[in-house]
């Protein structure tokens, strides 16, 4: 796996390695563009801390965070709101290395969980084991098991697996379409208030996260993200032809099969903990790609993207009243518009 990737660098090009077997090229804009990223990130988990009812002045907000402050400042910083702010960020990060990947592996902008109905596969999964056949897993095994479902009912409907990504798109609508009747049956047999609650985390929402969903979107992006890294190489080459990936020693078949696998447990995992969030997994490596200005997945640019993105989508429904407003429903609006104009471009490059 590593001689392909040594191939394709120029020998003067620094590389970030991690051992002997795994090095990523590092480009001046890659790094500048991360560098943005991190300061965007930082500023952003400050401002989500510092924003609500009651808004904390900056000096309270700094002495909080050390030990400080009143007992109601410690309950609102280190209950309400830093586990909310990091569960946007982790959750952010797993969309955007799942829509890194499975658009490297369609080679296609729009092969995100999204499009290809995971996401929905995985709010599925959610609700059967919470409110169709509770107790029968955790929530998140139900999620994990409702997108590899899903991803397999989108591999086999596309009568090609994940080399006919046209198809792909199509067999994601149908596979998105019947995982939505399902969410909607669960949905009809609960109460009002149950279904009230269910619909909140349809939409997408970080409200009441605690420090347990910190903690397993921190183990997720912890494991797969180095997983995903260690897939660059092979997908580099899976992007210029089968032909040419097997000639130089990367198996397409196991490494989609990897690839897959990556994807379907980030996008798992963020839809655990946030619910449905659309956009993210879209946009993240799309945006990337044109501020980089490099071919190639750029998992890491990637997920550094989507964190930002959900972040600062939060930090914006916040700002829409007391009550605060499902961030899916936001990411949701600008993800439509998104979606519109990258069918545009599809469209012209089709016909030039």
């Amino acid at each position: 796996m590593t001689q392909p990737a040594h191939s394709s660098v120029h020998p003067s090009q620094p590389m970030l390695r991690a051992g002997r077997w795994l090095a990523w090229p590092l480009a001046p804009r890659a790094q500048a563009y991360g560098a943005i990223l991190f300061v965007m990130a930082a500023a952003l988990l400050a401002a989500t801390l510092r924003t609500g009812d009651p808004t904390l002045p900056w000096h309270t907000l700094w002495q909080t965070l050390w030990g400080g402050g009143s007992a109601v400042d410690q309950w609102l910083v280190h209950t309400v709101r830093l586990p909310r702010a990091l569960s946007a960020l982790g959750a952010g990060t797993a969309l955007g290395l799942s829509g890194a990947l499975f658009q490297s592996i369609t080679r296609n902008p729009l092969g995100s969980p999204d499009v290809i109905g995971l996401t929905a596969g995985a709010s599925a999964g959610a609700v059967a084991v919470a409110m169709v056949w509770p107790d029968l897993m955790p929530v998140a095994w139900g999620a994990a098991t409702g997108a590899l479902l899903a991803t397999a009912g989108v591999w086999f409907g596309s009568g090609a697996g994940f080399a006919a990504p046209h198809r792909m798109v199509i067999a994601g609508i149908a596979v998105g379409a019947i995982a939505f009747a399902f969410v909607q049956f669960g949905l009809s047999n609960l109460r009002r208030e149950q279904a009230y609650l269910a619909a909140m985390w349809l939409n997408g929402n970080l409200a009441g996260k605690t420090w347990s969903d910190v903690a397993l979107i921190s183990l997720a992006c912890a494991l797969l993200l180095p997983l995903g890294l260690a897939l660059c190489a092979r997908l580099r080459l899976l992007e210029m032809g089968d032909d040419l990936a097997q000639a130089l020693g990367a198996s397409p078949a196991r490494s989609r099969l990897a690839a897959t696998l990556v994807a379907v447990l980030a996008a798992a995992a963020a839809v655990t903990v946030a619910g449905p969030i659309a956009f993210i997994a879209l946009a993240a490596p799309q945006i990337t790609r044109r501020c980089v200005r490099a071919s190639g997945p750029q998992p890491l640019l990637a997920a550094l993207t989507g964190a930002v993105l959900l972040a600062a989508a939060d930090l914006l429904t916040r700002a829409a009243g007391p009550s605060g407003l499902p961030v899916g429903v936001l990411t949701a609006g600008i993800g439509g518009i998104y979606l519109a104009f990258l069918l545009v471009l599809e469209w012209r490059k089709a016909s030039t």
